[in-house]
């Protein structure tokens, strides 16, 4: 029987970042007890849990299926504390955030200074990526995500709503002229994104309805896109959280206001709705709160 909870905590870290020096790094332990307590665990198991490769530790099926566990049996040891101390102490500890590259920096990490301020006990970890992240094997607490979610187990949390605007730069519209109607986008220079394809979507008296634009400008990375609209280089659809600075600024103009496009709200995914551990139940809150005060979203 395992009656040592720290094994299967530096287990879970090892598997989630596939190194013993980085799961000790995490956990404040030698490289030396980490490797110790692994190969511990693994003879009162009877069973090998990792495979070590010169580039990555992986585990065995064993050590998955264990992993699962591990995982579940942590995560109910951590909401169980959660539900007795909550209003009782300050949340603590470390949490470990992912969102996307541009929400993150433009919007994500300024509330996360701002919240670790009001939160000096618990450290935040931001990772930003633009792929798909798995919360669980990847031991991160809270996904930050905008737009269409995929169907999933997570459980998601709506903190505020969004939208996409079309926007160009004043001297492009000062050369082209400017679109009344989504059909006009067909005669104009337009930015698209890969993973969009080039249909734009719009909302009119009828519901929604796309255009099909052959775009002169493509590319996967949506801070390119944004550059390429601030040069004047066309048209281009982007979340009203992106451009709202440059549009207060002037150095982009809203387009085509009178027709909406769907909207894409942004959302806070974790792994369970049962009791939440403190740390992310008041980090959400905060972030939704944070998220709402600004003006942006009308």
């Amino acid at each position: 029987m395992i009656d040592n909870l720290t094994d299967l905590r530096i287990f879970a870290r090892i598997v989630a970042t596939g190194s013993l020096s980085q799961a000790g790094r995490e956990l404040n332990l030698s490289l030396a007890v980490v490797s110790k307590r692994l190969a511990a665990l693994e003879d009162r198991l009877g069973v090998r849990l990792i495979n070590r490769t010169t580039r990555r530790l992986n585990p065995t099926q064993e050590g998955a299926e264990f992993f699962e566990r591990c995982q579940r049996i942590l995560l109910d040891l951590e909401e169980a504390e959660a539900a007795v101390t909550t209003g009782r102490e300050s949340p603590r500890g470390l949490l470990r955030v992912t969102g996307g590259f541009a929400f993150g920096r433009r919007r994500l990490a300024p509330a996360i200074v701002a919240f670790a301020d009001r939160y000096p006990e618990i450290q935040v970890d931001l990772d930003l990526t633009d792929r798909m992240v798995d919360l669980v094997d990847s031991g991160i607490d809270i996904a930050i995500r905008a737009g269409a979610l995929q169907d999933s187990s997570l459980i998601a949390r709506k903190l505020v709503g969004n939208y996409r605007v079309v926007v160009a730069s004043p001297g492009y519209l000062a050369q082209h002229g400017t679109p009344l109607v989504p059909d006009d986008l067909t005669r104009h220079r337009c930015v698209n994104f890969s993973a969009l394809g080039d249909i734009w979507t719009f909302i009119g008296p009828n519901g929604p309805f796309q255009i099909k634009l052959d775009a002169r400008l493509r590319t996967n990375d949506g801070e390119v896109g944004h550059e390429w609209a601030l040069a004047g280089a066309g048209l281009v659809m982007k979340s009203i959280w992106d451009v709202d600075d440059d549009i207060k600024a002037g150095r982009l103009v809203r387009v085509l206001t009178d027709w909406p496009s769907p909207a894409a709200a942004i959302h806070a995914l974790y792994p369970t709705s049962r009791h939440l551990s403190a740390k992310v139940r008041c980090f959400v809150d905060y972030l939704a709160e944070h998220l709402r005060a600004a003006d942006v979203w009308h």
